[in-house]
């Protein structure tokens, strides 16, 4: 019975991190002020007739705080790549030089930041939901051993105590997110 408690409890916890995992992961696509690689995440590239992602047909460097530079493994593929990347709708406007296609971040607007802000912040509600989800499943589990009702509130108390601390660490990993997308 022990056994099966500290099971649930650990898949609740190891469930939570994975939504902080995947917050981060997010967050890593969100533009803020400066040119990284991951902003290019989620461009596909028409490769041979099907939608590939851009970074397995190409090299991504950032040279310089405002600049993307897609060196790709075929010339053939310039076009595409310039397609690609116009159809992501990131607000890039992509120029080649017959070898590499150059992308110059351009610095962001207030509006656009606010834009930006409001985005992170339904990525962490959307984070915070899926960790409550975690929490009714592992309650939803605990109430079905045949364990005394203490022990089920002192187990919930636990699950609780973790959500709580899951939620923090979402609000401070936003609040990190929302000061680098605000600075100028």
């Amino acid at each position: 019975m022990e056994e099966e408690i500290e099971f649930i409890i650990d898949a609740a916890q190891e469930s939570m991190g994975k939504v902080l995992v995947h917050l981060e992961k997010k967050y890593t696509t969100i533009r803020a002020g400066k040119a990284s690689p991951a902003m290019l995440n989620g461009v596909m590239v028409e490769y041979y007739g099907s939608p590939t992602p851009l970074n397995q047909v190409s090299n991504i460097n950032t040279p310089d705080g405002m600049t993307i530079t897609v060196q790709p493994f075929e010339k053939s593929l310039i076009s595409e790549i310039e397609k690609g990347i116009m159809m992501a709708n990131l607000g890039f406007n992509p120029m080649n030089n017959g070898e590499n296609v150059i992308i110059s971040v351009p610095p962001l607007t207030e509006e656009r930041r606010r834009e930006l802000a409001k985005q992170a912040k339904a990525e962490a509600e959307d984070a915070k939901v899926r960790v409550r989800n975690e929490r009714k499943s592992a309650n939803n589990e605990l109430k079905a051993l045949d364990i005394s009702e203490d022990l089920k509130k002192n187990l919930e108390m636990d699950v609780q105590e973790l959500t709580d601390k899951h939620i923090q660490k979402i609000d401070q990993i936003f609040s990190n997110k929302e000061a680098e997308i605000m600075k100028v």
